[in-house]
């Protein structure tokens, strides 16, 4: 039995023990979500799950790669919680397949594809347009939604077989992004989260394609199957539709409808 003195420590003792059961089963609920992560979505990803630990203790484990390949990995069993696609294909896909929970899906960015070069005060839509460039680069549209909308806008300007024998073709958007950086290309369609820092174009030159171009390059999110009972799986896409994720998304590019 515990006595206590007016003027004593006891008192602050006792609060102390109250406040911890208050305070140890919320580190206890920190977990870990795995999530995959399509590549185009990299950069403001890596701040985004940085400020979601701070905020909620919980750790997000990322793994950036193509849509297309992560989603034949999901379906051969990868230990992923939480699938964030380059569109809206292939959550939709694994909704159907039984591996992914219909109701949690939702357009987390709207992207931005831009010609690029890593030379500054070039004007890459001319050199596009008149061919004064050795290699252009582009993501599989097979595999990426960034390559198929560079596919469909060399058709709108009528230039898919004039640069055909000049395309180099990157497994994801952030090869294409390496190729352009490294000189092995002149050229590249890339995501303009990749070149953008502070709303500005950070290296080089750009052409910001206009959507009217392509399909809208909309980016899903969705709860897989591993992860319907982690806490941390649900507060990150929780956060990802919060109006503070929503304003990191915006500065690197992207849109939010």
């Amino acid at each position: 039995m515990l006595r206590f003195h007016r003027h004593g420590t006891r008192p602050l003792a006792l609060m102390c023990l109250l406040v911890m059961p208050l305070l140890i089963p919320s580190q206890a609920r920190a977990g870990e979500v795995m999530v995959a992560v399509a590549s185009n979505f990299a950069l403001p990803m890596q701040e985004l799950a940085a400020r979601f630990s701070q905020n909620s203790g919980h750790r997000a484990t990322l793994s950036f790669g193509s849509s297309g390949k992560f989603t034949a990995q999901i379906q051969h069993g990868a230990p992923f919680d939480v699938f964030l696609s380059a569109d809206q294909a292939k959550p939709e896909a694994l909704v159907r397949a039984g591996l992914a929970e219909a109701d949690s899906r939702f357009t987390y960015a709207q992207g931005t594809l831009a010609l690029w070069s890593a030379k500054g005060g070039a004007d890459v839509l001319k050199q596009l347009q008149d061919g004064s460039f050795n290699r252009l680069a582009l993501a599989n549209p097979r595999l990426a939604p960034y390559g198929e909308a560079a596919v469909q806008t060399l058709a709108a300007l009528g230039l898919q077989n004039t640069v055909a024998h000049r395309q180099v073709m990157g497994e994801n958007i952030s090869q294409t992004w390496q190729f352009v950086s490294s000189g092995n290309a002149d050229l590249g369609f890339v995501a303009l989260s990749q070149i953008m820092a502070a709303g500005q174009i950070s290296s080089g030159s750009a052409w910001v394609v206009p959507s009217a171009l392509h399909q809208p390059i909309r980016q899903d999110a969705v709860l897989l199957k591993k992860g319907r009972h982690n806490a941390a799986a649900e507060a990150l896409l929780s956060f990802l539709q919060s109006d503070d994720a929503a304003h990191l998304i915006r500065r690197y590019g992207y849109h939010r409808e």
